[in-house]
């Protein structure tokens, strides 16, 4: 085995043109190989969030890359984590705890920048002493000039670290030629050197078509084009990126059990679902419309950034109403986290947390009272769910308490026996636990009303093991492992 020399990191000409899915392929390829690898992003920018075992909270996508390397996600993968609570300001964590709220002009004007990204580095360099090779991964495009000063997450991180680049672009959109030479060309010199090479991505079609393609790309870069990677529907990886729901199902579909996930404006960890999502007892789709509400099954209020401005949303264009009504008629109606808090009688706001709201009245499915805090509570959990012996996994990220009023039931029991969420019948109920409905005992509860024989839903976890495995294969087959390799290694 070659001895690693230098960490390998992907950028993008773009937001959402894959390099999260590629890195977490690579991430797995070396692992396969007989490397110790590790995932790092310095900073990401995401409302798809997950809880480190000692409650620290990275990017969902850097959990998933670490799972890919069949390791436990530690926050030095992602030391800092963006998480918008309007179009104008941010939430910023650092190593896994909040640091503050700041305007994204105070931020991308860099007034933090040199402590951010001395703690980027710190946690860099801790996750260096431990694996290797390190899989890098940038953020949105490279070329953002009115950014690129104060950005820490691209050619910063590669020049500092002297990192093997290479560059992904999304030939789907089209523009591939404008956007891999421009971005390149809006490089300064010892950025440009960074980049060793292309990887041109979700290409449909005969691949050996773009042979010409990718000699105009390298004779106008002079970077070689080192891989063609098809697009595919028969690998399942969990997308971070919020542009992903647009290629998601917005309709109810017949001879499925459907589930109708409420589409928020300022909706967090929508990869809540995924596990339902490929169950092929479901039909999982996303809207705020009532006609399609009406259709479903099962209704899920999901997980917000800001949970008193949706439920204002909700209550002003009548689709709470609608969902009130609907629980009352008996319909299966879910909450998760934010979606848990809107379904109470109120949410109180004293410290301003999310806005200048002090109080808002909830959809009054729930017997329950939350007041949002300043403090964020981040844990991962283990946990019973009703009365049924099985233990379950899930974990809290937020910013509020929620006390039970009369006539409501806990609807778990932690390890400790303390209780948790709160239910008013068997299908009416809400939890703070992301990642309750990736227990088979959940689901399975979940769709008994509508499953006439319950079949033994597939292990979630061998499942996900082996997409990376397909994924790891599919990279190999269209990307020249042995350039890779040369890059990296010595």
């Amino acid at each position: 085995m070659k001895r690693i020399i230098k960490p390998l990191m992907f950028v993008g000409t773009g937001s959402d043109v894959g390099k999260s899915v590629v890195a977490a392929g690579f991430c797995r390829i070396f692992l396969q190989d007989g490397y110790a690898p590790a995932p790092y992003k310095s900073q990401n920018m995401s409302l798809n969030s997950f809880v480190t075992k000692d409650g620290g909270e990275i990017g969902r996508a850097q959990a998933v890359q670490a799972d890919a390397c069949r390791l436990a996600c530690h926050t030095d993968m992602n030391p800092i984590l963006l998480k918008p609570s309007s179009d104008k300001t941010s939430q910023v964590i650092v190593n896994g705890k909040v640091f503050g709220n700041y305007s994204a002009g105070s931020y991308f004007r860099g007034e933090i920048k040199e402590a951010l990204f001395a703690q980027a580095m710190a946690a860099y360099e801790r996750l260096k002493s431990k694996y290797q090779p390190l899989v890098l991964e940038g953020a949105g495009s490279i070329s953002e000039l009115n950014l690129k000063n104060n950005d820490i997450a691209n050619m910063k991180v590669a020049t500092t670290v002297d990192a093997a680049t290479i560059l992904i672009a999304d030939i789907e959109r089209g523009g591939v030629f404008g956007s891999v030479h421009g971005s390149i060309d809006l490089l300064d010199a010892a950025e440009r050197r960074q980049i060793k090479g292309i990887i041109i991505n979700k290409f449909r079609g005969d691949v050996s078509l773009f042979q010409e393609g990718r000699t105009i790309l390298e004779e106008l870069t002079g970077v070689p084009v080192l891989g063609v990677i098809p697009a595919f529907n028969h690998i399942q990886i969990e997308e971070e990126d919020s542009v992903s729901l647009e290629r998601k199902a917005t309709f109810a579909q017949d001879h499925k059990v459907n589930i109708a996930v409420v589409l928020l404006r300022r909706m967090s960890n929508f990869t809540d679902f995924d596990r339902l999502e490929h169950d092929e007892r479901v039909h999982l789709f996303y809207t705020n419309n009532k006609t399609e509400l009406q259709k479903a099954d099962i209704i899920i209020l999901p997980g917000s950034k800001n949970t008193i401005s949706d439920l204002i949303d909700l209550r002003r264009n009548g689709i709470g109403a609608e969902i009130a009504k609907l629980a009352r008629s008996g319909k299966t109606v879910i909450g998760i986290c934010g979606g848990y808090q809107m379904m109470g009688q109120l949410i109180e706001d004293p410290h301003q947390v999310e806005g200048e709201v002090a109080a808002v009245p909830g959809l009054n499915i729930l017997p329950t009272h939350t007041i949002l805090q300043a403090e964020k509570h981040t844990q991962q959990r283990h946990f019973t769910y009703k009365d049924l012996p099985e233990s379950c996994v899930g974990y809290e990220i937020h910013m509020g308490e929620t006390r039970l009023l009369k006539g409501a039931q806990p609807l778990n029991k932690y390890a400790d026996a303390s209780p948790e969420g709160c239910r008013v019948s068997e299908r009416v109920w809400g939890s703070y636990l992301h990642g309750i409905l990736d227990n088979p005992v959940v689901i399975d509860d979940v769709l008994s009303p509508f499953v006439e024989k319950l079949e033994a839903a597939e292990d979630y976890e061998d499942f996900k093991q082996r997409q990376y495995d397909l994924l790891a294969d599919h990279i190999r087959k269209h990307v020249d492992m042995e350039a890779i390799y040369n890059l990296i290694t010595a």
